[in-house]
């Protein structure tokens, strides 16, 4: 079964992948592999802003840290020319949480994008993480996450 349609049986359709919004570019390929510049927490309704520990709980962030990884995966398929069955696997993700400096649950938060994966991608989609807490992230979003992947 295709990327495509394992996507649309989740009720999702990748969006275009998302401009830079200052000077570097999207992602970045060295032979098989894939460097996905940080993608933030934005979706049909717009930025997903709020402080993890503060004014947004484990739930709405997890939320958030899905729309990343939708974003990840609409930046992989551009990197692929269209066609994101030749991902072959996610190889790391490193996750960012706007959060207070007594919260400590982001790993929980950025399973949202963990478990998205997984559920879209099968085994392609395990990978290893780093989920860290930041005192504040661009445009005061809930979440950022940067990724590499493997193509074919």
């Amino acid at each position: 079964m295709s990327i495509e349609t394992r996507l649309a049986d989740l009720g999702v359709t990748l969006p275009d992948a998302p401009a830079p919004a200052a000077n570097y570019v999207p992602f970045v390929q060295i032979g098989d592999i894939v460097y996905v510049s940080g993608q933030i927490s934005n979706g049909p309704e717009g930025l997903v802003t709020g402080k993890l520990g503060a004014d947004m709980d484990i739930e709405a962030g997890a939320a958030a840290a899905r729309l990343c990884a939708i974003s990840l995966l609409a930046q992989i398929k551009a990197a692929c020319g269209g066609d994101i069955d030749r991902l072959v696997r996610v190889v790391k993700l490193t996750g960012f949480v706007n959060s207070t400096a007594d919260f400590t649950n982001q790993p929980q938060v950025i399973n949202g994008a963990s478990d998205f994966l997984v559920e879209a991608l099968g085994d392609a989609g395990r990978h290893s993480r780093s989920a860290v807490s930041a005192a504040s992230l661009p445009l005061g979003v809930a979440v950022e996450i940067e990724g590499i992947f493997q193509i074919k």
